[in-house]
């Protein structure tokens, strides 16, 4: 983004009008554009001062913040919903457009971060959830010497590049292990006895 032009340019070419230069001679004396130095000196007639606006930001915060309590209250409800899904949701209830940009810079002043834990929906049934809580208050009772740990890994081929480079009207061949995909599952078990 470009930078300001500095106020001293500004009030120079100010001071030019204002001791009876035209607004387009003053602008080719300073190497300005006609229409800059006539916002200049329209700016300094109606608010009095030539100093530069600012720039870039989040100008409009304000009107998001209003929105706050509503936007919490989506995520609340759905903690997978997407930047774009508020946006719409904004404009259907709100009107207006409304960039996910905003919603982002606005969920992240309120320390909101994009992340995901993944479970089963199963999970939230009434008898899974019954049984998942008298599991977790028996586990304090669990010995952790008759305990074995299974936990299950694997290795996939799919983790080569699918893409490459290639001239125009020939094939890209590039090697991958096995010669094909693969996927190598492994299980294993651990406890605290040898």
């Amino acid at each position: 983004m470009a930078t300001s032009l500095s106020t001293d340019l500004r009030q120079r070419l100010i001071s030019a009008v204002e001791s009876g230069q035209s607004c387009r001679a003053a602008a080719k004396r300073f190497g300005v554009a006609a229409s800059t130095a006539i916002k200049w000196v329209s700016r300094w007639r109606s608010e009095g001062h030539a100093v530069s606006r600012p720039r870039g930001g989040d100008r409009h915060s304000h009107r998001m913040e209003a929105l706050a309590e509503e936007i919490l209250g989506l995520v609340e409800q759905t903690p997978d919903i997407t930047l774009a899904e508020i946006a719409a949701h904004l404009e259907a209830v709100h009107g207006g457009k409304i960039a996910p940009s905003s919603v982002w810079r606005l969920l992240d002043r309120h320390d909101m971060t994009f992340k995901k834990t993944a479970h089963a929906s199963e999970q939230q049934r009434p008898d899974v959830l019954r049984r998942r809580h008298e599991w977790f208050d028996l586990q304090p009772e669990l010995d952790p010497e008759r305990l074995v740990f299974i936990d299950e890994t694997g290795a996939s081929t799919k983790m080569a590049r699918l893409r490459g480079r290639a001239p125009r009207g020939e094939r890209c061949r590039a090697p991958v292990p096995h010669g094909h995909w693969k996927t190598t599952t492994f299980v294993g078990g651990l406890r605290l006895s040898a």
